[in-house]
């Protein structure tokens, strides 16, 4: 990427279903990213436990002797609901709480495959970073075309104009680890102008607050 410069990334917080998928490429992926992150020497960030494509990217990473993070809500470790952690564990009470740890403690985001889960951190972070709450990438990894749906809904908003063109850049998409990761490193915030007036403290009640309040 020359004449570019490179944004430096050492811990990826990766977004995913505890379920497997109905493709086998899903797993393949997720076990393929775990192995990107590994030999690129990044660290993971996730939502705790080894249940399907949490646990496929949680493995690789750790076998990859890198540092596995998984936080996690308390209700999700009774009876073992969502099994061991793969590295790593730091419990929180609720969900939001989790979230906001995860984008504090991260350089960027990745979202692969998943359900309403997935999808709600990863439109959680796209609106903090449209709030100007951090500036760090996002992206999702678009195995066989999953997030082709998502990814038109959110052209359509655009041309609707509920999404800004500038806000549309906050989502980046990529169909191979290695691209989505060098888009990452090459990703440029742009924040909207009146926008980037906000301020906010990363740790205060009121901007959880605000965060739920004004959640796009």
């Amino acid at each position: 990427m020359e004449g570019v410069s490179v944004r430096k990334i050492k811990k990826i917080c990766v977004f995913c279903g505890a379920n497997s998928g109905k493709d086998v490429a899903f797993v393949n992926a997720a076990f393929h990213l775990g192995e990107v992150l590994g030999k690129r020497k990044i660290d993971l960030v996730y939502g705790g436990g080894k249940l399907g494509l949490m646990g496929c990217v949680s493995t690789a990473v750790a076998q990859h002797e890198r540092q596995v993070l998984g936080i996690i809500p308390s209700a999700f470790t009774i009876n073992n609901l969502v099994g061991e952690t793969c590295g790593k564990e730091i419990k929180v009470a609720t969900m939001q709480e989790r979230l906001v740890m995860m984008m504090e403690l991260s350089d960027a985001f990745i979202a692969l495959p998943g359900g309403f889960g997935t999808l709600e951190e990863l439109f959680q972070m796209i609106s903090w970073a449209q709030l100007n709450i951090h500036n760090k990438p996002i992206g999702v990894l678009n195995i066989n075309g999953f997030f082709n749906g998502l990814l038109s809904f959110v052209d359509h908003a655009v041309k609707q104009e509920f999404i800004t063109p500038r806000a549309r850049k906050i989502l980046i998409s990529a169909t191979t680890a290695d691209e989505l990761f060098d888009k990452l490193q090459a990703f440029r915030f742009e924040p909207d102008p009146a926008l980037s007036k906000l301020k906010w403290s990363p740790s205060s009640s009121q901007k959880e607050k605000l965060d739920l309040t004004l959640r796009l």
